[in-house]
């Protein structure tokens, strides 16, 4: 005998949620188990603004991914419950339905379902444990309405950490942004690019003989702007491959080349998510674009294309005015993605 309310009086109709996809973005994978409804993104939504799923209801999900900064939060490395530091810099979640080789800067989750797990019980994040959000999340009106709005399920003791993550990734799975100038000029419109920004994009895609390779397309490349591979790119300078103070995809793969390596982020909305790297070590972009043009730190796993670069002054320019044709926000005007308690 269950001591939960009993749900079945608040009407069940999902509809499937309408996610607009750019004509010149891939498709990507929904699970069987976790279509994408309506209701689920809304329930979603809430979980993700809501203080409710750390242990002193201070910090919420979006405390380190806010939407006007594409879903980062503006700082080196992220705080948690406590004023706890956390080890690496939060990143955007733009396009994350994408992401297909790992989460994470260093990988270890495969599926936004297995990553929506972590924060909550990280001791330098929310500090809670899933016991504790489910009976929470139980007890709240609003929740069981929520729930059984997006789950169908019938008495509020069926509300777990399972169904949690699942509205928490279709939520996540929607953060949709392909409207910049980029876009606009590569795929489809009559925008144009201005002289400063043509330069700049002929030297991220190596695509005139008569400017250098800025050797960016390598790894950021097509309409997601990112490769996802996980690489070395020269901005700790260590003794050997087992000094990196953090090792990184070395974590996960406990193979030492390993070691140093991590993901490529997504350029999109690269002007809103300063600092940079995963630990935030450039505070702007002009920092990133020397690093790149001095060529970085040796180690025996640097990627090849890791190179000084030799770039004026002005190149640097073109290339940076061409890094911000990457940025757009229209997705803010997306009653499902903004915060709803506001």
């Amino acid at each position: 005998m269950t001591n939960g309310v009993d749900l079945t009086e608040i009407d069940y109709a999902p509809k499937t949620y309408p996610i607009a996809i750019p004509d010149h973005f891939p498709t990507f994978t929904i699970p069987d188990d976790n279509p994408i409804t309506e209701d689920g993104v809304r329930l979603g939504q809430h979980l993700f603004y809501d203080p409710i799923l750390s242990l002193d209801s201070t910090v919420s999900c979006s405390s380190c991914h806010l939407p006007e900064k594409a879903f980062t939060d503006g700082v080196a490395v992220s705080t948690g419950v406590n004023g706890n530091v956390g080890r690496r810099s939060s990143m955007s979640l733009i396009n994350i339905a994408y992401a297909f080789n790992g989460l994470f800067w260093d990988g270890r989750s495969n599926t936004l379902e297995a990553q929506a797990i972590e924060p909550v019980q990280d001791p330098l994040e929310l500090i809670e444990d899933w016991d504790n959000v489910e009976e929470k999340l139980r007890r709240n009106e609003r929740y069981q309405t929520l729930y059984r709005k997006a789950f169908g399920i019938s008495n509020s003791d069926e509300i777990t950490r399972d169904l949690t993550v699942k509205a928490i990734s279709q939520f996540e799975r929607i953060l949709i942004s392909g409207d910049s100038k980029y876009d606009r000029v590569e795929y489809g419109t009559n925008a144009a690019y201005t002289n400063e920004e043509l330069n700049g994009r002929d030297m991220f895609f190596d695509a005139d003989p008569l400017t250098p390779d800025a050797e960016c397309g390598h790894c950021h490349n097509g309409p997601l702007l990112t490769t996802q591979q996980y690489i070395n790119n020269g901005i700790q300078q260590v003794e050997d491959l087992a000094s990196f103070p953090d090792k990184g995809r070395g974590e996960v793969t406990g193979i030492i080349f390993d070691n140093g390596k991590f993901r490529a982020p997504t350029l999109r909305n690269i002007a809103l998510t300063a600092p940079y790297m995963h630990d935030g070590r450039f505070e702007t972009l002009e920092e990133v674009i020397e690093h790149y043009n001095s060529g970085g730190h040796f180690a025996e796993n640097l990627d090849a294309l890791i190179q000084p670069l030799g770039l004026t002054e002005e190149q640097k320019s073109d290339l940076l005015a061409f890094l911000h044709t990457m940025t757009d926000t229209s997705y803010l005007t997306n009653p499902f993605i903004v915060n709803p308690f506001d």
